[in-house]
């Protein structure tokens, strides 16, 4: 019984974690003028809109004044292992410097 709670306090903890990452790329994309769900799309052609970025979207309740830094936001991507999604904001980064 107890492991069953431990896995479930770690599957819920990783949730947690992933609705923060999904969020602090809604922002930074928010920073940037920068349509979330396009870029989302843009690193994942092939997969249907990602539920928890539209679920983030709808509920958002301010992290308007939170800046996220171009390196963190990449560094947080990829330790989700979201690295298509990270070459995508990498190549954002890019341009945005043009």
């Amino acid at each position: 019984m107890e492991f069953k709670n431990i896995d479930q306090q770690i599957i819920q903890k990783y949730k947690e974690d992933e609705t923060l990452m999904v969020r602090l790329f809604v922002q930074w994309c928010a920073n940037h003028d920068l349509d979330s769900q396009t870029l989302y799309q843009k690193a994942y052609p092939a997969q249907p809109l990602n539920v928890l970025l539209k679920e983030v979207l709808e509920n958002d309740d301010g992290f308007d004044e939170l800046h996220i830094d171009n390196e963190t936001m990449l560094d947080v991507l990829q330790m989700f292992g979201n690295d298509d999604l990270a070459f995508v904001v990498a190549d954002e980064i890019q341009r945005l410097k043009k």
